[in-house]
Formats: C-alpha cells, structure tokens, sequence
C-alpha cells in the first residue's frame, strides 16, 4: 500500500467532543480538511498558490470510517496522500490516529474537482499541480 504523510497534528478540544465524552463523528471531517490544508502546503502549493493561478477546488465527495474513539486532550496525527488523479478530480486518502498510542481513529476519502476561481466551472487539474503531487510522494497518484 503507499505511504501516508503525517502533515498536521491536533490537540481534541473539549468543544470538539459530544456528551459521551468522545470526538464528535462530523469533526474528523474538519480534521480531514486541515489535513489537505496542510498536505498542500507541505508541496508548496497551498490555497495562496491556487488563488494566485486562478483555480481552485470544490469537494463534492467524502467517506469516513470510524475504528476507535479519540477523547478531550488526546493528540492526533492526521495523514494523507493523493490517491489518484482524473482529468478534472483529485481523490485523497486520509487517516488519523491517536499519538499516544498510534490507535486508527478514522480512515477514508475526499475527492475534489479543479475549478475555475473566478466561474466555478469544472477546469483540468493544472499540470504543474500534479507535477508538484508527483516529486513530493515517493509512489505517485494514480492517473485515472
């Protein structure tokens, strides 16, 4: 399987749990998304980057799957890599754990879709994005 990258850690807030104690179910989507934030900047093309190009991207799919529950202080390690690339879409794998212990918390999948900043039209990933994809993961997206 190919490699994650560990790009952002968290310290769970006691607003981030429920009235069982545990992290809230929809907050590792946030997670998620601080993740790609990060993953970005850890090639040197973060959202600055796409503003500056003209482009940028909408999620318009997410799967999540819960293994083991996080709790109030818990230190996570959030990780991810890009999956594949299409024409248009990007999907990420994405994983966190806990730091303690390195227990999976959650796992899944976000794809977004390159748009045009200015339109919000469906644009091709630009190439030197996926150039950038390809010299930073030691196994490279896949091109569907």
């Amino acid at each position: 399987m190919a490699e994650y990258y560990d790009v952002f850690e968290n310290r769970v807030r006691f607003a981030e749990t429920d009235m069982q104690g545990i992290v809230f179910y929809g907050n590792y989507i946030t997670f998620q998304d601080e993740t790609f934030n990060a993953f970005l900047r850890e090639i040197d093309y973060g959202y600055d980057t796409l503003a500056e190009k003209g482009w940028d991207v909408h999620v318009v799919h997410v799967d999540m799957d819960y293994h083991a529950s996080a709790e109030f202080d818990d230190v996570l390690v959030n990780a991810m890599r890009a999956e594949t690339i299409g024409t248009k879409s990007l999907t990420f794998a994405y994983r966190v754990r806990r730091k303690a212990d390195e227990t999976l918390l959650a796992a899944g999948h976000v794809t977004y879709v390159a748009v045009d900043a200015a339109t919000g039209e469906a644009i091709a990933v630009p190439d030197d994005f996926r150039e950038a994809l390809v010299e930073f993961q030691e196994t490279p997206p896949t091109t569907t």
